[in-house]
């Protein structure tokens, strides 16, 4: 059988168990929080008008504070969700879609994402026409055509990271594949391994692996809004004992190269380029203890005792490894008259390893909306979040 043909049997025999639902309920949540932490950002002014998944998933990634796959180095939540939502869907079409997500970008793996594609959005399509194809009741079929019409809309690249330009990226591949079940619930025709031959036309070697949780490995909830591979470096500069910031006078950080991977702005003038840069990040730990929104905006980035830190940075990028995790990050601040302090992490808060609290989770909420709206949002079902997402973030009709 094809990978297209096994995926979408997969998706449609894809029944979730307590733990499944769980991890959508968390996903929902997390989810629509950082979305609407963002309405007032210009992607949202940007998309008015679009279809409702374009405009959900572009205005849910741009605070990069959406959860990750870290297998499949892909953003799974913003998508699955969007699309999920956008065609009427809920929990088991979120799940179905997720867990066609990991599985297509793990078997994609680090080579893809080295070579510089933007994996979030090469995995993207396939599962958003899995969400939105399952909410429209297509069979096996149907789902296969539909994976095969995502497949032209299939891709994106890193060096959009720190512009406008990844967020909507995102955006566009999850209307693409919600489109791509639309024609095909409507009879649109596909050859159904069009998706294998652009596996291996974008280095896909496979193969795909069906067995095991409906997501593989469960999903990396963010406690910072930025890539998620800054999330280790800041909480082992957050580690370190408190000093006044202009004491500092080197800080050494030794890390694996592949780690940096995503992390292209070593000089970053705003808030989006500093969500990609780890001199930034690690500056933005020291001064403001917790990074949060306020700390990746365009005048935070640019403040002078930040970009002063950012100049003591040094970076040594050890070999060896594959994805953001790999190996730790050593963290070595001196300062003047001497003092010298250390901090090593393996994995951040928020990992699967290290799952958040509901308490952590409560207040990321309460964060990204304020406290008057964060319990509507915590008890938000599927159903509801879409009524939410509809009134606060109107989206066109499917084009």
């Amino acid at each position: 059988m094809t990978r297209i043909a096994d995926l979408a049997d997969w998706a449609c025999d894809a029944r979730p168990g307590p733990a499944d639902i769980e991890l959508a309920r968390r996903a929902l949540v997390d989810t629509v929080a950082v979305t609407l932490a963002a309405v007032d950002e210009p992607v949202a002014g940007w998309t008015a008008g679009s279809e409702a998944a374009l405009r959900w998933a572009a205005v849910g990634h741009v605070l990069d504070f959406d959860d990750v796959h870290l297998p499949s180095t892909s953003h799974v939540s913003v998508v699955c969700t969007a699309a999920a939502l956008a065609a009427g869907g809920g929990a088991r079409e979120y799940l179905a879609a997720a867990g066609v997500m990991a599985r297509l970008g793990a078997a994609l793996g680090w080579e893809h994402y080295r070579a510089g594609w933007h994996a979030t959005c090469t995995a993207d399509d396939p599962a958003a026409a899995v969400a939105a194809g399952l909410a429209l009741g297509l069979d096996a079929g149907g789902l296969a055509r539909a994976l095969a019409l995502s497949v032209p809309a299939a891709g994106g690249v890193q060096r959009a990271f720190g512009t406008g330009a990844k967020s909507l990226q995102v955006g566009f591949a999850a209307a693409a594949g919600v489109r791509a079940a639309h024609l095909a619930a409507a009879g649109a025709s596909a050859d159904p391994t069009a998706l294998d031959q652009w596996f291996g036309l974008v280095g896909g070697a496979g193969p795909v692996q069906l067995d095991g949780p409906l997501v593989p490995e469960g999903l990396a909830i963010k406690l910072h809004p930025c890539c998620y591979a800054l999330q280790r470096p800041i909480s082992a500069a957050r580690a370190l004992p408190p000093a006044p910031a202009e004491e500092v006078s080197r800080i050494h950080v030794r890390t694996p190269a592949v780690a940096l991977q995503p992390l292209i702005h070593d000089r970053p003038r705003t808030g989006l380029e500093g969500k990609f840069s780890l001199q930034y990040a690690v500056a933005a730990a020291l001064l403001d203890g917790f990074p949060g929104a306020a700390s990746f905006t365009d005048p935070a980035v640019d403040r002078p005792e930040a970009q002063r830190l950012v100049r003591c940075v040094e970076v040594e990028a050890e070999p060896g490894g594959t994805g953001i995790l790999a190996g730790d990050v050593l963290i070595r601040r001196e300062r003047a008259g001497g003092t010298v302090d250390e901090a090593r992490l393996d994995v951040p808060d928020g990992h699967p390893l290290r799952p958040p609290t509901d308490d952590d989770l409560a207040r990321k909420v309460t964060d990204c909306v304020g406290v008057d709206r964060a319990a509507e949002v915590l008890a938000l079902d599927w159903p509801g979040a879409a009524a939410l997402l509809h009134r606060v973030l109107p989206g066109g009709a499917v084009g």
